[in-house]
Order: C-alpha cells, then structure tokens, then sequence
C-alpha cells in the first residue's frame, strides 16, 4: 500500500527541473563570479564591498544560498570586504560532477573560493548549515580565520544529549513548528520520491517556520528559494547531501577555537533553539553572545539592521586590537 501511494503521489505531484540557464540568468548578477575548481566543480560566488577593508567570508544554511547574505553586504560592505559564496548542491552552484556532498567537499570550497579571491586569512562566518561549515574550515584551518561569526549554528553530534535531540540537520525538538522537509527527509520512503516531487508546499511552511513568520517571507524570497531548488540536478544534490553531510562528524576538541567568535541567536529559533548557543560558549574559549528573543533561524535576513550593526560593533572591535 505505502509503494502504491508512493508512486500515485509521484505521478499527481511530479514536476520537473527548470533549465539551470534560465535559473542561472535570474539569480546572476554583475557581481556574480564562477570558480572551475580541479575536481570540476563549477562554484558561484561574489566578492563585494570596500575591497581593502578586512575580508569576512560568509557562508549560507541548508536550503539557501549567498543571496540571503545580501541584506547583510549592502551594510557591512560600507567598510568591510564580504565573500560570499554558493556550496555544492545549493544556489548557482548546485550539482557537482563528483556527486559529493558532505562536509569535508563544503571545506575545500571554501579554501578554494578563499585562494581564488586572494585572501591569505579572514573572518569566517555561516548560518545554519553554514555555521557548522564555518567551524570544521576553522578546525582544519586554524591559522587562516582570524574571528568566527556563528549565526544559528549547526552543532557538533557530539553534543547531543537527553535534554537537546540535534540531528543531522542541526535541528532540535522544540515547542514550535519546525520546517517539516527536514524530517520528511530522514524518510526513506519520502526521499525515493523526492526527487520528482514539486517541494512548493515545503518550502513556504519551512520558510514560515524558519523566519518566524517575517513579513521578510513574501513571493519573492519564496520564488527565490523554490527556483533554486528546482534548477537542474539539484535535488538530487540535495538528496545526496542529506544523507552525507554529518558523515564526518566526529568528536571534536573545540578549545582549540582560540579566535574571537561571535555568537548569534535568534530566541524563536524553530531549527536549532537558542538552548545550543551555551554550548557553543562552553566549549569554545573566547566567545560573545547575542540573543535576539523576537527573531528566528535566520536573523540576518528578518531584521539585517539590528545584526548588522552588532557584527560591525565585532569587526570593530577586531581592528582596535
């Protein structure tokens, strides 16, 4: 019976990918740049702001792309250099011919933009997903970050307990709704359809969650993420990263993260719930933190005045040093 339904709702729901071409032309801009790298992977990123300010690499969550650092460019910019970029199996990016997904492909894409744009260190920072990616490039690339921002940040495995369940996702259980496709795709049975399913109805109930219900999340940002997702070869990317990315994640000595991090939060976060953000300042020795008890799982985008303006306070105060 579940195989008949499986199949029925693949034939009712199925919609296919859009022309990468097509996605490619609405989402590039004039400060859009692409990175051949040697294992053939054909990265979008974008070098933006005062170019001899310090350099801050910014890297997207699960789902998103470098568009959501956009509100965030148009402030920092002003005074500071910001990289940002698109991982495999997200934005412009979007599928690689290696078909690898996981976080150890996430940290030479990174090197990788970092070297291209000419940056011998940097402030590293992520949301999300993004977090987590920024924390494994500082592991294994200690000597090139030089501060840490860490916005809703994914958590090490390793710190799951009775009282924070976290999941590959980063995701945790809490008394608000959270993005539904981050469970549906845990489901075998939801992933061997996925892939031709039309994920409209995901993708604004999980941007309503995430967002807190922003005014933020209109038609466009919806278009924006629906679009990118259905650009060729993605989600099947997508599939093929959810299951791989925490793969590697292991135990991890986080004392070792000497450089000055600043730790952001949204207190409605429905992904990852500001009960995590302790633990990152437990582990880590040189950390600030800023708790925003009306924003969600993505602050930057629902009020970029407010955490803007924090995140300049922090870069500030690395020059002053």
């Amino acid at each position: 019976m579940l195989i008949i339904l499986a199949v029925a709702a693949a034939i009712f729901l199925f919609e296919g990918d859009l022309p990468a071409s097509v996605v490619d032309a609405k989402y590039s801009n004039s400060e859009s740049e692409f990175l051949i790298m040697e294992n053939g992977s054909r990265v979008h990123y974008r070098d933006q702001g005062n170019a001899s300010g310090l350099p801050v690499v910014l890297v997207h969550g699960a789902m998103a792309s470098l568009h959501t650092w956009e509100p965030w460019v148009s402030i920092l910019g002003q005074k500071y250099r910001i990289v940002t970029l698109d991982l495999p199996a997200h934005g412009l990016t979007g599928q690689v011919p290696s078909g690898e997904y996981g976080g150890d492909v996430f940290t030479q894409t990174i090197d990788a933009v970092a070297n291209a744009v000419g940056l011998k260190d940097f402030v590293l920072g992520g949301n999300s997903m993004g977090g987590g990616a920024t924390w494994r490039y500082a592991l294994e690339h200690p000597e090139r970050v030089s501060a840490m921002i860490l916005v809703d940040s994914v958590a090490p495995r390793s710190w799951q307990s009775s009282s924070i369940n976290i999941d590959e996702e980063g995701g945790t259980e809490y008394d608000r709704e959270a993005p539904a496709a981050f469970a549906l795709l845990q489901q075998e049975w939801f992933r061997a359809i996925a892939r031709y399913l039309d994920p409209a109805s995901l993708i604004g109930q999980g941007l309503r969650s995430a967002y807190n219900d922003s005014p933020v999340v209109d038609e466009q940002l919806i278009e924006r993420y629906y679009e990118l997702i259905m650009r060729e070869g993605t989600r099947t990317a997508i599939l093929s990263r959810t299951g791989s990315y925490g793969d590697s994640d292991q135990l991890t000595d986080f004392s070792a993260l000497t450089q000055p991090t600043l730790i952001m939060w949204g207190g409605q976060d429905a992904v990852i719930p500001v009960s995590v953000a302790p633990l990152f300042e437990k582990n880590m020795p040189n950390t600030v933190t800023i708790i925003y008890p009306d924003l969600g799982h993505i602050p930057m985008e629902e009020n970029p005045t407010l955490t803007a303006a924090d995140v300049l306070k922090f870069l500030d105060s690395l020059q002053a040093k």
